[in-house]
């Protein structure tokens, strides 16, 4: 009895904590250093995905990268923002640039602006809506290869076409009303900064300054990033998390900002990084939300 107490005790020290099926199926971490990308560069099943505009990858891009600009992962649909697209047209362009649902997927872009440092982790978003499991994001992206001298490219890279046979997870996603039929179950995160939270500021295509009723602030601009682009150290962005959202891993979390960009990080970073299982982004966010006169806001 002893042996297996001591047993026991062992294996709770190696695994402190239950850890999602999605993540355990990972084959790749959710942030990737610089480092840990050049060292696996002809990795099997690899494809790194460069989300800037194709006159800035044609100048010089991380070997073997292909070139998909981040407007064709979130092209907005009429007066809406960084919406998805069709589900049709996400399949075409996985498939036609030679992505599987078992392939291993790095997005890089730049991080020299705050805006940029959020694309990355909206395209991965995308990518795992799509039923890509294993999609990472390069941590401080091109900026910070550059600036370490590491070896770039100036072949454009033609991937191979390959159907795209993966399922579209639509349980990341909620809707307008299905968020309101759940306010005051759920916990809602607005991921703004605190002057656009209290309502001290909002920005031109967001119809009333506030937050949803009942969601706590935990912004990404300020609280996510180091000043060169790099995420904070992962304990630290844990405790920030875990502050406003609580421990418990198997609660429903909505996520959501002013178009639903922002708002990506923080949804990457808990569900990808930290294991919380039931993490949604609010697609439509404060743009949406703010418009219907019926929506409660604060």
């Amino acid at each position: 009895m002893k042996q297996i107490k001591t047993l026991v005790v062992m294996i709770a020290m190696l695994f402190p904590l239950a850890v999602p099926a999605a993540v355990m199926a990972r084959g790749i971490d959710p942030v990737v250093s610089t480092e840990w990308l050049e060292k696996n560069l002809m990795k099997p099943q690899l494809v790194i995905v460069d989300i800037r505009k194709v006159e800035e990858y044609k100048a010089g891009h991380i070997p073997g990268a292909i070139n998909i600009f981040y407007n064709i992962w979130a092209p907005g649909k009429g007066d809406m923002q960084n919406e998805l697209p069709a589900a049709d047209d996400l399949e075409d362009t996985l498939g036609e640039n030679g992505i599987g649902a078992d392939s291993l997927v790095v997005i890089a872009g730049k991080t020299d602006a705050p805006p940029d440092r959020v694309n990355t982790t909206r395209v991965a978003m995308t990518l795992i809506y799509a039923g890509v499991v294993n999609v990472a994001v390069l941590d401080g992206g091109i900026t910070k290869w550059g600036a370490e001298n590491r070896k770039v490219s100036t072949e454009v890279v033609k991937a191979k076409p390959k159907e795209y046979k993966g399922k579209v997870n639509k349980g990341i996603l909620i809707t307008k009303d299905e968020l309101m039929g759940k306010l005051g179950k759920v916990t809602v995160v607005d991921t703004r900064e605190p002057d656009f939270y209290n309502g001290t500021k909002k920005l031109d295509f967001v119809a009333r300054p506030g937050h949803i009723k009942g969601a706590v602030n935990l912004p990404t601009m300020s609280q996510v990033f180091n000043p060169d682009g790099t995420y904070k150290n992962k304990a630290d962005l844990l405790a920030m998390a875990e502050k406003a959202v609580g421990k418990d891993l198997g609660k429903e979390i909505v996520i959501y900002c002013d178009s639903g960009r922002v708002a990506s990080a923080w949804w990457y970073l808990l569900r990808e990084s930290f294991g919380y299982r039931d993490v949604k982004l609010y697609d439509g966010s404060a743009q949406e939300w703010a418009k219907d006169p019926t929506a409660p806001q604060e």
